[in-house]
């Protein structure tokens, strides 16, 4: 037997608010709205869709899980993030790699990294 990765649900506030971000930074759209949940069309045809769920809580604490992107203009990409509402968290450096922490409107951290060489090319 073999998993597949088909979504990544976020857990927030408000499922329609956060998704229309995420639409807008993905360049995609919503799928599917049930209201309490909803779901993006997979920003490339093999990748995973990104879910929307309604929670009472908020969020508590540093993220479990977080979401990590690639850009070949990542000081382009974060501004475009920043404009349609993200919030800038912080820049950091490792030999041969660099990225940048943003939170999206809920407060979800995820990264933008300069694009480089998947692992194991």
């Amino acid at each position: 037997m073999t998993l597949e990765l088909g979504m990544i649900t976020i857990d927030c506030a408000d499922p329609q608010g956060l998704a229309a971000f995420w639409a807008d930074a993905l360049g995609t759209e919503i799928a599917q709205d049930y209201g309490e949940f909803l779901f993006l069309a997979p920003a490339k045809p093999d990748g995973p869709a990104l879910g929307f769920q309604r929670v009472p809580e908020p969020r508590a604490g540093k993220n479990r899980l977080h979401l990590d992107f690639g850009s070949g203009d990542r000081a382009g990409e974060v501004q475009r993030l920043v404009a349609l509402g993200a919030a800038e968290k912080g820049e950091h450096e490792a030999p041969g790699l660099a990225w940048t922490v943003l939170a999206d409107p809920e407060g979800n951290e995820f990264c933008v990294a300069t694009q480089s060489a998947p692992p194991g090319s």
